[in-house]
């Protein structure tokens, strides 16, 4: 019965929703993680005569060697990225079989649909090329580090790594314009979500509906703070 469910529309949708919510708790996790190089940067220590690690070091040096989280949680988020975003692929190209040639045309899209509904799939697509780019600045080269090179432990790196990626120009408006993107998408999978999972309700869709726009506008203006923050600040 369970296959029967996931292999029907509503049951992708279902699934989709739950990927969906799993990778917002992994972005929440990320921008508060990332904040702390804002407002926790490393210091030097005057009486030490050294650079302190600071709070944006320790945390991320303790998320980049916890063996739960790199061969658990890693592996989850990597499998959870790819599914959502394939999923979303397959539920578009049935959507648009469903809808015929003709399609908007006859209904008119924009009286009865917003323009992130519509190109949900367009904004997806150059997140998950954005996410290819954030793998290359971060992941890879975190691999290399630990695994191929099997360096020693360095808890004082990663502050300076983080700034290195955005002295470059045209790296950092690659990074807006694709936190503007995720913003778009968010304005209308946040609430897609809940409705997915069948939390539709006159009493709680007001606040489900505030809180996403929060969330969508407020996140990825975040993320865009930090890049622009590291690019002027150490010019």
């Amino acid at each position: 019965m369970a296959q029967g469910l996931f292999n029907s529309s509503i049951g992708r949708k279902f699934a989709m929703a739950l990927s969906a919510f799993f990778l917002l708790i992994f972005l929440t996790q990320h921008f508060f993680i990332n904040f702390l190089s804002v407002v926790s940067p490393p210091a030097y220590d005057q009486a030490q005569q050294m650079q302190a690690t600071g709070l944006f070091n320790d945390v991320s040096h303790f998320m980049g060697t916890n063996p739960l989280i790199q061969f658990l949680m890693q592996p989850i988020l990597i499998i959870g990225v790819v599914y959502h975003f394939v999923m979303g692929i397959i539920l578009e190209v049935q959507n648009k079989k469903a809808r015929g040639p003709v399609g908007y045309v006859k209904t008119n899209a924009s009286r009865n649909s917003t323009w992130m509904s519509r190109n949900m799939i367009w904004t997806g697509l150059v997140i998950l090329a954005f996410l290819g780019l954030h793998f290359y600045d971060f992941w890879i080269p975190e691999i290399t580090h630990k695994y191929i090179e099997a360096a020693p432990a360095d808890t004082g790196r990663y502050y300076g790594e983080l700034v290195e990626k955005f002295q470059d120009p045209i790296r950092v408006a690659l990074y807006v314009i694709s936190f503007v993107l995720l913003m778009l998408h968010l304005l209308h999978g946040f609430q897609s979500a809940f409705q997915s999972v069948g939390a539709n309700h006159r009493k709680y869709n007001g606040f489900i509906k505030a809180f996403g726009k929060v969330y969508a506008i407020v996140i990825p203006l975040g993320f865009i703070f930090i890049a622009l923050y590291h690019f002027f600040l150490n010019k």
